[in-house]
């Protein structure tokens, strides 16, 4: 019998062995640099992750090049006996891939929320597509170009931008670009796939035309530092703060009448700013919201139905469950992720069964309400954004304001939110502002015939010169 024991101590150990040998072995092919190519409908999108092997745990980060995205980290990396599993909860990202020792590569599924697309790695870097310029990027700056840094003293990251200054003659005004929704690098790039590069048009055009402008990459993306992936709107208002403190502490640049342009979620930030800075002196925005963030996302998603070719019943459906959601998230604010996931969780397979669920097996309804409930409540940015009402810093905007929209942006609805900042100004006693639908242009400002997102990488015009003109004769007005 004790021989037995020995033997089977023998065996249990060299069982160990065989396994610690095979995890070492596994750590060592499965740490380094992994590329893969995501193929999206309209585009394809380079993607990279780091994994490391660091006191016995794994870490991960993911960089997307063409949204100039660098180092996001993953919040769980989850790697054994082959199977590689990396979770980034803020943009609700999930990959499960498998490692295949022969040929070295990872095949697997990227989930976004509710979409799942093939995505598999290899050890080879991927080159960048090729992108042909616009015929509005600018290929000569008759201007002072200066690369600047300045840090924001309250989340202790640093902030890289990119300020033009008239050399002919000595800008009145200095304006500060406040970019959408998004990993936006300081020209509000959008990626190969669309391959347009809004702000950089605005501020070369504003830039030749006399004033100083400052453009910055977002916390986390381009030469920014920070993180992207776990900041909220106040973060990014936080940032444009800091913005605002630089272009003020410098001494060439004192004397300049301030302003704030912003563009979708940054019209939220320029208002913002401006109600709580008497030193901006004006105000732009570009597709800004001007009702409650939540009213104007269900709207967002029925439009967006529309022009997918769905029917009215689809569109009151959508608008029945989402006017659910948010008013469970705005009701809810304080409560844990946890606690928030339950209950929306509850509401999502409720309305799944009365909607589709003849047909459908219970397994299925609870994946689906699993994907949208994960998607809706493992966001940071998201359940803060729809709490956001407008008329808050609208009705104490005092200084002049520009208003556009374009009658073709179904992101952000131009009839809708243009009565709501007049509205809101009114109430204010501003007098000084103009409010401007402008014909056949989309959220890009584009001149475009459906205002369908897939529009946006089929128009070769970045901006539609009269929106252009409109922004540039507006300030000229300026005192």
């Amino acid at each position: 019998m004790p021989g037995q024991s020995l033997y089977s101590m023998k065996k249990y150990i060299l069982a160990l062995l065989f396994l610690s040998f095979r995890l070492s072995l596994f750590s060592q092919n499965i740490s380094g640099d992994w590329y893969g190519l995501l193929k999206a409908p309209t585009s394809s999108i380079r993607i990279i992750f780091h994994i490391v092997l660091d006191s016995n745990r794994y870490l991960s980060t993911m960089d997307i090049p063409e949204q100039g995205a660098k180092r996001l980290l993953m919040d769980s990396t989850m790697i054994s006996d082959g199977h590689v599993r990396l979770k980034m909860s803020a943009y609700t990202i999930y990959y499960n891939g498998t490692y295949y020792a022969d040929s070295n590569i990872i095949k697997g599924i990227f989930n976004q929320g509710a979409f799942s697309i093939p995505l598999n790695l290899s050890r080879t870097p991927i080159k960048a597509p090729e992108v042909p310029a616009r015929p509005q990027d600018p290929i000569s700056f008759p201007y002072k170009q200066e690369e600047v840094v300045f840090k924001n003293p309250k989340s202790s990251n640093s902030l890289s931008g990119t300020l033009t200054i008239p050399t002919e003659t000595k800008p009145g005004k200095l304006i500060i670009l406040l970019a959408g929704s998004g990993p936006n690098n300081r020209n509000e790039e959008l990626g190969a796939g669309i391959n347009h590069r809004p702000f950089l048009v605005w501020s070369d055009f504003l830039t030749r035309n006399g004033y100083a402008v400052l453009r910055f990459d977002k916390r986390g993306i381009g030469k920014s530092t920070g993180d992207y992936g776990s900041a909220k709107t106040s973060d990014f208002a936080s940032d444009a703060q800091a913005a605002i403190d630089f272009v003020q502490s410098r001494p060439d640049l004192k004397g300049l009448s301030l302003g704030l342009m912003g563009h979708s979620e940054g019209g939220i930030l320029a208002p913002l700013l401006a109600s709580r800075n008497p030193s901006v002196k004006f105000v732009v925005m570009l597709a800004g919201p001007g009702v409650p963030l939540s009213q104007l996302m269900i709207k967002q998603r029925g439009d967006f139905i529309k022009l997918s070719g769905g029917d009215e019943k689809a569109v009151k459906s959508s608008d029945s469950l989402f006017g659910k959601i948010y008013t469970c998230m705005n009701a809810n604010k304080a409560i844990s992720t946890q606690e928030l996931y339950s209950k929306l969780f509850t509401i999502i397979a409720q309305s799944i069964k009365n909607e589709q669920g003849n047909g459908q097996s219970e397994e299925k309804i609870q994946q689906t309400a699993k994907a949208y409930t994960n998607a809706l409540t493992s966001s940071p940015w998201l359940r803060e954004f729809i709490s956001y009402q407008p008329d808050t810093y609208l009705s104490k905007l005092k200084c002049p304001v520009l208003a556009l929209n374009g009658t073709l942006d179904y992101q952000v609805d131009a009839t809708e939110n243009l009565n709501g900042i007049k509205t809101s100004l009114e109430k204010a006693g501003n007098t000084n502002y103009e409010i401007d639908p402008m014909p056949n242009l989309n959220h890009l400002f584009q001149k475009a015939k459906t205002g369908s997102l897939s529009e946006y990488s089929q128009i070769p015009e970045t901006v539609d010169p009269e929106a252009l003109n409109k922004v540039l004769s507006w300030i000229q007005k300026l005192p």
